[in-house]
C-alpha cells in the first residue's frame, strides 16, 4: 500500500509541476494573439480570393482596440476605417487590402501590424437551375470550374440534357449566353472553364 501511496504522489506531483504550466503558458500565448487560429475563418484563401461587396472582414490592428473591428464591404466597393477613411476593398484579395491600410495607418502609427481576414464570404456567388439535384445560390470561396460546380450540386437528375447546358455571363455590362457540352468537358475533348462571379447556369 505504501508503494502505491508514493507512486500516486509521484504521478499528482508530476501533472501539477508540468501539465499545469505548460497549459497556462499556451492559454497566455493565445490570449496575446487571439488572431492566431483565425485567419480564414471563412475558408478562403487570403492569396486569391477576390473581395466583393457583402462580404464581412475582420480588421484586426495589433495593440489599437479602437481600429480593430468588423467591417462589411459596402455596394459601392468600399470600407470606413478611423484615421483611414473610406477605402477601396472591392476587387482585392485580403493580403492587398492589409498593405494599403498599413500604409494609410503609419502617417498615425509606428509599425502597424495589421491583419485582414474574411468571415463571411458574400459575394461571389453562382446561381445554378434546371435538372441538378441541388438548384439553388452557391457561394464559391475560391476560383471554382464548372466540373467542380456540378459536382457541389449533387450531380444531375435523370431527365438532364448534359450537351446543352446555358451559362449566362455578364461582360462590361452586356448579357453573354455559353452553350456547354458536360460529357465533351468530362471526357477531355472541350476544355473546363471558370465559373465567374453572378452566372447563371441553366440545365435543360
Amino acid at each position: 500500500m505504501n508503494i502505491l501511496r508514493k507512486l500516486n504522489f509521484i504521478i499528482l506531483s508530476a501533472f501539477f509541476i508540468i501539465v499545469l504550466p505548460i497549459h497556462a503558458l499556451s492559454q497566455q500565448k493565445s490570449d496575446l494573439n487571439p488572431k492566431a487560429t483565425t485567419s480564414e475563418k471563412a475558408g478562403v484563401d487570403n492569396n486569391t480570393y477576390v473581395i466583393g461587396a457583402e462580404d464581412v472582414l475582420d480588421i484586426f490592428v495589433w495593440r489599437e482596440d479602437s481600429l480593430t473591428k468588423s467591417v462589411t464591404v459596402r455596394m459601392d466597393g468600399k470600407i470606413s476605417l478611423p484615421l483611414a477613411d473610406d477605402i477601396q476593398a472591392s476587387g482585392l484579395t485580403p493580403l492587398q487590402l492589409k498593405e494599403i491600410i498599413t500604409n494609410k495607418l503609419k502617417n498615425f502609427i509606428d509599425n502597424p501590424t495589421v491583419s485582414v481576414t474574411v468571415t463571411q464570404a458574400n459575394s461571389y456567388k453562382v446561381y445554378i437551375s434546371g435538372q441538378v439535384k441541388n438548384p439553388g445560390i452557391f457561394r464559391l470561396r475560391s476560383e471554382t470550374s464548372f466540373l467542380q460546380l456540378i459536382i457541389m450540386t449533387g450531380g444531375f437528375t435523370d431527365w438532364a440534357d448534359q450537351k446543352h447546358i446555358e451559362i449566362i455571363r455578364n461582360e462590361n455590362g452586356a448579357e453573354k449566353r455559353i452553350t456547354v457540352n458536360y460529357k465533351k468537358i468530362a471526357e477531355g475533348k472541350e476544355p473546363d472553364m471558370a465559373m465567374k462571379n453572378g452566372d447563371t447556369v441553366i440545365v435543360p
